[in-house]
């Protein structure tokens, strides 16, 4: 399994006239966790680009369990379970820092695509490579 978590504090910016963080920002908090889990493998997103390879996103599910609000520090726990085959699937979790209560969780789903083509292929023997350490344990 292979895990990494990101530390993001809500912005007034984040937030909606409720004052907690609008329903839309946390996937935009799961964006910045799985960019930080690919890239403590080593790979970018602008690597993995420039290598000829794309992510589009093909299935997301959000739950809220409770809300976060401006100047709370997050912990956005981004997990993959498995080896793709062709879909990857990142779940995540997001904590607030200060009582590590579960605040939200949810999930996407991408392919790996050739850049130029657009077309779906199977996972990138590079990104195989760098995550086969993490389920042999």
């Amino acid at each position: 399994m292979l895990k990494h978590q990101t530390e993001i504090r809500v912005r007034y910016a984040d937030t909606d006239q409720m004052q907690i963080v609008y329903n839309g920002k946390y996937f935009e908090y799961f964006e910045v966790g799985r960019t930080d889990l690919l890239r403590n493998l080593g790979l970018t997103y602008k690597s993995f680009e420039e290598m000829g390879f794309q992510l589009p996103l093909i299935e997301a599910g959000i739950k809220f369990i409770q809300p976060a609000v401006y100047d709370d520090l997050l912990l956005v726990e981004a997990t993959q379970k498995e080896i793709p085959n062709l879909k990857l699937k990142i779940d995540y979790k997001i904590f607030r820092k200060s009582d590590s209560k579960l605040l939200t969780e949810g999930f996407t789903e991408h392919v790996f695509f050739n850049r130029e083509t657009k077309k779906v292929i199977r996972p990138p023997k590079i990104y195989l490579e760098k995550i086969q350490s993490y389920f042999t344990k």
